[in-house]
């Protein structure tokens, strides 16, 4: 049985802090699905289970674990052929990945609620409800009916992704049929990995529950019960700025302070807008780009243009999607390529994009890989002006003490019970396979 989205409208009046008179926006609370524990229970074991992965070797976990704040604690993290968990994370000597996952890990934190209408760096999936699917993605020929969601759509991509989860080539069944280009339908890429979990009693069990037959037990049913465990086990709404606005809990001043700035001079809060401080938006701000990026296959180097990939408009360059600042400050590195690895660094960059792109100090925690040149696009002159002729962010003049105090401000937007989830990491899961702990 599927649950509708519960609806919880609390609007509060603007407030009027003392210090600076800064008008604060007027704030709703979010709107979260209703919660099926069996689903959510189930839900949990498939995310922790390295049955979903091509050499059933990872899991969603491995580079979004509670450990790291459902990230992975790298600029630039390694999925399939990697060993160890987080920041100690290195290449299986037997098993060498071709390339680093492009992109930094995301956080998971409040996806579950219906204003994320969209996921990843750029947008790609997307809510359409003009389209028979109500979803827009890049695999729009291959998009399949009956998910709850993007948030359940979105585990379509990992699995598919040979440095994410799927392998390479000739490694495992999930490989060749992505490879051959075949994702749905029996023997597709998804059906493989639903297959697996058909066969195992114990899920069949628990899909029973939620009033799935084993037959019946499709890609699109995981992935709506790996959405329902995100949405449960990751809300983040119960933080002292929370306390602050629903309940008057005042903030320390340093804080306060902090906030004054975000919502006044220092305009965050023109991207950084909403409840989760997010205008769900993009925007080009010149980050330092690594790594193999996201170009096409056949380009000769590894620019990622961000949102352009998925528009099409030169207007949309090197664009990228607001972050949601709940529990910033333990979820560094920051940016889409992990570029700066405390609030401090990527604070100074907001103030000055260009200046901080031009002088960026390319001593990043990246994990060594053979034969990459990581840093091929920040040495091509050409990248290099297009991504610095795309910034949009003006210079902002902010003191070290104002730094302190918007970092303060932001330190109130962590939700603690949130950091290691409700549930938990499971000891064990279906498969019997080992669970990153």
């Amino acid at each position: 049985m599927r649950f509708k989205l519960g609806i919880i409208l609390v609007l509060i009046s603007s407030i009027a802090t003392t210090a600076q008179e800064v008008k604060l926006p007027t704030f709703a609370r979010a709107e979260f699905p209703a919660v099926n524990m069996e689903e959510v229970q189930l839900g949990r074991f498939l995310f922790y289970d390295p049955i979903l992965s091509g050499n059933k070797s990872v899991s969603c976990a491995s580079c979004h674990h509670p450990k790291f704040a459902t990230s992975d604690g790298l600029p630039l993290g390694i999925g399939d052929g990697g060993i160890g968990l987080g920041p100690e994370r290195m290449l299986a000597p037997d098993n060498l990945p071709e390339e680093r996952v492009p992109r930094n890990s995301p956080a998971l934190f409040n996806l579950g609620a219906s204003e994320f209408v969209s996921m990843f760096h750029d947008g790609r999936l997307e809510k359409d409800e003009s389209r028979a699917s109500g979803i827009r993605t890049p695999l729009a020929d291959e998009m399949v009916m009956g998910f709850d969601g993007v948030l359940a759509a979105q585990a379509m991509f990992p699995v598919l992704s040979p440095d994410e989860m799927a392998g390479h080539y000739q490694e495992n069944d999930v490989a060749r049929a992505v490879r051959m280009g075949v994702l749905t339908g029996e023997g597709g890429a998804w059906d493989i990995i639903a297959q697996r979990v058909r066969n195992i009693d114990e899920y069949a069990d628990l899909f029973a529950a939620i009033d799935v037959a084993r037959p019946d037990i499709s890609f699109v049913e995981i992935a709506n019960a790996i959405a329902a465990f995100i949405a449960f086990e990751w809300r983040a709404d119960n933080s002292p700025f929370d306390q602050f606005v629903f309940g008057g809990k005042p903030l320390p001043a340093s804080a306060q302070s902090g906030m004054d700035l975000f919502y006044g001079r220092a305009e965050c809060a023109s991207c950084h807008a909403g409840l989760f401080q997010t205008d769900h938006d993009f925007h080009a701000i010149a980050m330092p780009q690594f790594g193999p990026g996201k170009a096409a296959r056949f380009e000769d180097h590894a620019r990622d243009v961000g949102r352009a990939h998925v528009t099409g408009a030169a207007k949309d360059l090197y664009r990228f999607r607001t972050p949601s600042l709940r529990n910033v400050a333990v979820t560094a590195p920051y940016g889409h390529s992990g570029a700066y690895d405390n609030l401090e660094k990527i604070i100074q960059h907001h103030t000055d994009p260009v200046k901080y792109f031009e002088q960026y100090d390319r001593r990043v925690a990246l994990p060594r890989f053979p034969h990459s040149d990581d840093w091929r696009v920040m040495d091509n002159a050409q990248d290099r002006a297009a991504i610095i002729d795309a910034n949009a962010l003006k210079p902002l003049a902010l003191t070290q003490a104002e730094i302190g105090s918007l970092i303060a401000f932001l330190e109130t937007l962590t939700d603690e019970q949130s950091l290691s989830g409700r549930l938990g990491v499971p000891k064990n899961v279906p498969s019997g396979l080992p669970v990153d702990q």
